[in-house]
């Protein structure tokens, strides 16, 4: 046992050397939401009841709906986009896609620097859904997820929750089983901090490899929601299904 015990040694030197938001999920981990949103609060509430400090974070931190949000969420504060990335050790972007790059710029890009930031947005353009089926503003050989991760080089960003509504992102119970959550980012280490997230909500991970698997893997919410627009129902999940 003392042998095998001097053996693993490096490796834990190794493991505690890895910023917090990088290893893998921890109960106590710092984690700053990047909008104010149903999305942001959704996620936040559920972080906060997994154990996580949160921070919320917004243009206007005293905006009369976002004090009544955090009387009514108690344990979770908030700040500005700047604020709330230097408190992070992991960020969550949750604004509109439309939003996001602005949202990154205000937050600061040196403070996402060696941070995980699980990116949960889609490129929905502003123009309305033509027969169900939305529009998005980037083209069919870039992504959002791409161009979030060039704006913040030294961030690792990881694509996930982007194609579930916010109403069924925490815990959700369905009875065919449980649900398939498609994440991608390029850093193996930040990949395993957003599973960790993705666990603890009762999803399954599905790993589609670097963060180029945005091209993929944001369309999926086009799909998800043309079954909203065209049934009127909102309350469905991916899962995938393996021989």
């Amino acid at each position: 046992m003392r042998s095998r015990l001097t053996k693993n040694r490096p490796r834990l030197k190794e493991i505690l050397r890895i910023p917090a938001g990088e290893r893998g999920i921890s109960e106590f981990m710092k984690i700053g939401i990047l909008g104010s949103g149903t999305v942001g609060k959704t996620l936040a509430a559920g972080l906060l009841k997994h154990g996580h400090q949160v921070m919320l974070g917004t243009r206007d931190p005293r905006k009369p709906e976002v004090q009544q949000w955090l009387q009514s969420t108690p344990g979770v504060t908030a700040g500005t986009f700047e604020q709330t990335a230097r408190f992070a050790e992991l960020v969550v972007l949750a604004t509109l896609g439309r939003a996001a790059e602005e949202a990154i710029s205000l937050a600061g890009i040196d403070n996402l620097s060696g941070k995980t930031v699980m990116d949960t947005t889609n490129p929905i353009a502003e123009t309305p859904p033509a027969g169900g089926i939305l529009s998005y503003f980037t083209g069919p050989s870039e992504s959002l997820g791409e161009r979030i991760q060039a704006l913040a080089p030294k961030a690792r960003v990881v694509k996930a929750f982007n194609s579930v509504g916010a109403g069924k992102m925490v815990n959700p119970v369905y009875k065919q089983g449980q649900p398939t959550m498609f994440i991608c980012g390029d850093s193996p280490q930040a990949k395993e901090a957003v599973c960790g997230i993705i666990r603890q909500f009762g999803w399954e991970p599905y790993d589609c490899g670097g963060i180029i698997a945005s091209r993929a893997v944001e369309p999926l919410c086009i799909l998800w929601c043309s079954r909203g627009f065209q049934h009127n129902q909102w309350d469905h999940a991916f899962a995938l299904l393996t021989a």
